[in-house]
């Protein structure tokens, strides 16, 4: 098969990333707002997706649009694991009392991949997979455009007052920071100031590793500048998910097409606690059957 042949998509896929596309815009609140937030995505590109217009739209495009709406590409289906609904738990209870909190859980548990679901199906959540390569103005940037605001030309304090202002616009808003431990400490210290503006109006979450919680801690033996106050503003405590379990890997094995107790008992044995893994042994096994 050629990388063309590949990437091809079918009628019936560009059907599904149309559903992804609305229901996408409809979290953001516009398709304008959704077409900020994407990168080489014009607004009247979308209108043309979700009207059906497709004649025009390539195959790049249809990629494109599905990679950064997070949108299924491979026919894989999410499995609300206890790891899941866990989270999903501490996310809406934060949600609805505007709660500050670190919500550390092991590589591999799916706490991404939760939260980008439990973000595209609530509003006024916004979820950012943070970089080690972000400053400062980088995560602003970011932060206004999954907020669906266009950053060009402004500075800093001209995006931080916006975020903030945009932020206290709307009923009950969460900000997400996936993989918070990537973050410079200058970077991190931004959690201080939007905790200080937005206290009891957002809620904040830093999920990431355990390494996070160690990285806290370390700072705080250390009296580093700026620990203290992130220790003391995340309620000085850390919320930790549980790992996967068997039955949540009959559960994945089952919802993509893995139903044999004994392969499955394999993957369980093989996968060492880890979605990732469980994925590629069950694609793996698919392709060996002819899939």
């Amino acid at each position: 098969m050629t990388n063309k042949n590949k990437y091809m998509i079918t009628h019936e896929r560009k059907h599904q990333i149309a559903e992804e596309l609305q229901a996408y815009a409809d979290a953001k609140g516009s398709q304008n707002k959704a077409a900020n937030s994407l990168n080489g995505v014009s607004s009247g590109t979308i209108s043309q997706v979700l009207n059906h217009n497709w004649e025009l739209i390539n195959d790049a495009m249809w990629n494109k649009i599905a990679r950064q709406i997070k949108a299924n590409t491979n026919g894989w289906q999410f499995a609300n694991t206890g790891t899941a609904q866990t989270l999903t738990f501490y996310l809406e209870n934060a949600k609805n009392k505007s709660m500050v909190m670190a919500i550390t859980a092991a590589a591999g548990t799916g706490k991404t991949s939760t939260t980008k679901i439990y973000s595209r199906e609530n509003d006024n959540v916004y979820h950012l997979n943070c970089n080690e390569y972000w400053d400062r103005k980088w995560f602003l940037q970011e932060l206004l455009k999954t907020m669906g605001k266009d950053p060009a030309g402004m500075n800093m304090p001209t995006m931080m007052e916006r975020a903030v202002t945009e932020l206290q616009k709307v009923e009950q808003p969460q900000i997400i920071l996936d993989e918070a431990d990537k973050l410079r400490d200058q970077v991190l210290y931004f959690f201080i100031t939007l905790y200080n503006r937005l206290e009891d109006n957002c809620s904040i979450i830093l999920m990431a590793t355990h390494h996070l919680q160690k990285r806290i801690e370390r700072g705080l033996s250390l009296n580093k500048r700026g620990y203290a106050e992130i220790y003391s503003r995340l309620g000085k405590r850390f919320v930790e998910a549980e790992p996967i379990t068997l039955k949540d890997v009959v559960m994945i094995c089952g919802l993509n097409g893995v139903t044999d107790n004994a392969t499955i008992k394999e993957i369980w044995q093989d996968c060492d606690g880890d979605v990732r893994r469980v994925k590629r042994l069950v694609q793996a096994e698919r392709i060996a059957e002819g899939e």
